[in-house]
């Protein structure tokens, strides 16, 4: 990879993420579904967390109450050791220092990829425009989307689209990038090469991601720990450390340690996969 960086050097100073005893029920007074069950987890700043487990185990929920989409019931959430949201201070408010990449993307059609990339920091105005637009290009070149810059969503790949979302995210400058399953969509092939994408995006910006996926051999490729959830109510069943170094390309999918890391969670989440599965056929 052409960022040789090691993984001391791509930690960021700020975007340390605190989950402390964190529990999300909806509807309280009626159905009363625990969604997020006494969830306790660290983020050290920097670094990539994957978080895995089964459709509907509250995930994304616990996702949610870090962007300030919604509230928790009890416990607390820190960005860098501020309260984010906790007692008397139930749901978080939504900030730049913590963006979303949706799974279904969130261009404006309308705009160039340029355009787009640029809107934050317009609608801030804190730069001029002149040294927004400067800073976009060469963040869109670094990122291997120059030549694009006139073009709109519409007009380029998917995978290139998911490339412009992430940069347009960096442009604010964020302390965490929370990903929701963002290449769901993609086939295999445009999926690897948007994980090497990320990946050179990422050692160029000291950024925390915290990162949604059901697919295990994408964890473990892209992240410094795996968080292994389980079934609903969710709450750490397992951490991993994914002690491959980086930068990482693809010939790690073959090395001896990534097999042995592989074999060591893939029952774990299959086992919680099972579970989601028969709880469903019961609710139903």
């Amino acid at each position: 990879m052409s960022a040789m960086m090691k993984d001391n050097e791509s930690l960021a100073d700020k975007g340390a993420i605190r989950i402390e005893d964190v529990v999300k029920i909806y509807d309280p007074d009626g159905a009363a579904v625990i969604a997020v069950d006494h969830c306790d987890l660290d983020v050290p700043a920097g670094e990539i967390c994957m978080i895995v487990g089964p459709s509907g185990c509250g995930k994304t929920t616990l996702l949610n109450a870090i962007a300030g989409f919604h509230d928790i019931t009890s416990g607390a959430i820190y960005l860098d050791d501020e309260l984010l949201c906790g007692p008397e201070k139930p749901k978080a408010v939504p900030g730049s220092d913590r963006i979303v990449v949706f799974q279904n993307g969130a261009l404006f059609p309308w705009k160039t990829n340029l355009e787009n990339v640029a809107f934050g920091p317009l609608m801030k105005g804190e730069m001029s425009k002149a040294d927004i637009y400067d800073k976009a290009r060469k963040m869109m070149a670094d990122a291997g989307l120059e030549g694009s810059e006139n073009n709109y969503p519409g007009e380029i790949s998917s995978g290139l689209r998911r490339r412009v979302e992430i940069v347009r995210a960096l442009m604010n400058e964020p302390k965490v990038l929370l990903f929701d399953e963002p290449y769901r969509a993609l086939d295999s092939l445009t999926k690897s090469v948007m994980h090497e994408a990320l990946l050179e995006i990422y050692y160029k910006n000291k950024v925390t991601i915290f990162f949604i996926t059901h697919d295990l051999e994408e964890a473990i490729f892209l992240g410094h720990r795996l968080v292994i959830m389980t079934s609903r109510p969710c709450k750490p069943k397992k951490i991993v450390e994914v002690d491959i170094p980086h930068p990482r390309d693809y010939s790690v999918l073959t090395s001896p340690r990534f097999k042995e890391i592989m074999a060591e969670t893939k029952g774990l989440v299959i086992e919680e996969a099972k579970k989601a599965f028969e709880a469903g056929e019961k609710e139903g």
